[in-house]
């Protein structure tokens, strides 16, 4: 049986200020909970409705009412893990690095790590004001690849400023992507669902793309920010060959 002390931790992590006073997370459904205790992320709390003692032993049988409770799903899953928030590890300036200028929607920024996770990405630079990444709705969109890349939250002038690789910043008038040879070491700046890349960011950028419309110049009118990384992760990838 949980603890209504427990019910109100964990419920309080379903906003940043709590997830910052307490340094823990959640994490729901057995995959992303399995993924996160194979890299070696550190357990607070584990509790399920069925038997998980195949992913771990530390789990305390819940029923489903009380998993409702505590979980941020509209639909719970059967599982719901505690997590401690891992130490920060220092900005590398080498190989490619995705910088995000104020992305405020979680699923975004969910599939733009889960996105990085797959190419190979180790580490995502965000703007303060970029949604956090252990909001348990981002949590949920990168399928557990929050615990394969490192995110990073700073100011992106004075990182970009001190970087000394190329920066590539994503635009709607760029250069086309398909025409540019692309660097293994260099910076992706993807911008605001809304507003694109800030000025401030903009200053620093010393190439900017874009991902070409080939369709009906009425119908789509820009690419979802995921979407855009994606296909730029891609040609990124695909003009290294590694």
């Amino acid at each position: 049986m949980i603890s209504k002390n427990e019910i109100k931790l964990i419920t309080g992590l379903h906003q940043k200020k709590y997830r910052n006073k307490h340094g823990l997370f959640i994490a729901e459904g057995p995959k992303i909970i399995q993924d996160l205790l194979a890299a070696g992320l550190e357990l607070y709390a584990y509790f399920a409705t069925e038997d998980a003692s195949a992913i771990s032993k530390e789990f305390e049988r819940i029923t489903p009412a009380e998993l409702k409770k505590i979980s941020a799903l509209a639909t719970p899953n059967t599982q719901l893990a505690v997590f401690n928030i891992p130490k920060p590890q220092s900005i590398q300036d080498t190989g490619l690095t995705v910088v995000l200028d104020a992305v405020r929607d979680p699923g975004n920024l969910g599939t733009i790590i889960r996105l990085c996770d797959w190419f190979g990405v180790t580490q995502v630079v965000c703007s303060p004001d970029t949604v956090d990444c252990y909001n348990p709705k981002v949590v949920q969109a990168t399928m557990g690849s929050i615990a394969r890349v490192d995110v990073h939250y700073c100011e992106l002038s004075e990182f970009l400023n001190t970087s000394h690789v190329p920066k590539y910043a994503a635009v709607m008038d760029g250069t086309s992507v398909y025409e540019e040879s692309l660097p293994g070491d260099a910076i992706l700046i993807m911008g605001n669902e809304a507003n694109g890349i800030s000025s401030e960011v903009q200053s620093t950028v010393t190439h900017e793309i874009t991902i070409p419309h080939f369709g009906n110049p009425d119908t789509a009118e820009s690419l979802n920010v995921a979407t855009a990384t994606g296909i730029l992760l891609n040609e990124f990838r695909r003009s290294t060959g590694k």
